[in-house]
């Protein structure tokens, strides 16, 4: 007569080691793929990082080549405008270490009596304002900490402007630079739009 074999029926002991053994595989499961996130976290970074070089790099020559280019009529545009401005400079730099004042303008037009100090950029924003208020602030403190008495102005020069940012720009009391029509260059043929009101002086 044949018998008949039943299955072992499991105790503690053995569920446990089962519970055991996938709980394992799972915690080397989650391992595994939290280091091809982090590697794949560590590569993406070091791909943004380097786009980011490539395109301030590009940028920066970018932008160079837009200072050359609109700073030589920038004199004879603002004369028009009854402002007469005998000297330029380009990429000023001020450092005043002892009153923690520094910072950089694209192109400065001196007189003796009045300066205007020049932000130029490919696309004009709001951001890009407010720092240029905050530039011109501070060349105002630096000036009266050295006894410098001129009276300093603003302007902002871009190829892409809003109107929005524009009116901003105007009301602020500063000079707008940009190309007289969307398909001119800026350096080739641009036009300066006069602030709402009276100019605004630091």
């Amino acid at each position: 007569m044949a018998t008949i074999q039943t299955a072992e029926k499991p105790n503690f002991d053995t569920v446990w080691a089962a519970l055991q053994e996938v709980a394992a595989s799972q915690k080397e499961y989650d391992l595994q793929r939290k280091k091809d996130w982090e590697e794949y976290d560590r590569k993406r970074r070091e791909d943004q990082d380097a786009f980011n070089v490539r395109l301030g790099s590009l940028t920066n020559l970018f932008g160079d080549f837009t200072l050359g280019m609109v700073a030589p009529k920038l004199r004879d545009k603002f004369a028009d405008l009854g402002l007469v401005f005998p000297k330029t400079y380009l990429n000023a730099y001020v450092q005043d270490r002892i009153n923690k004042i520094s910072f950089e303008t694209d192109i400065t037009l001196e007189n003796g009596d009045k300066a205007m100090l020049v932000e130029v950029k490919t696309k004009l924003t709001i951001e890009r304002i407010s720092k240029h208020i905050e530039r011109l602030e501070k060349m105002r403190k630096h000036a009266d900490l050295h006894g410098d008495k001129r009276t300093f102005l603003g302007a902002v020069a871009g190829f892409a402007i809003t109107d929005d940012v524009r009116d901003l720009a105007l009301q602020e009391g500063l000079y707008i630079i940009e190309p007289c029509c969307p398909t001119d260059s800026l350096g080739e043929n641009f036009n300066i739009i006069p602030p709402s009101g009276n100019p605004k002086e630091w």
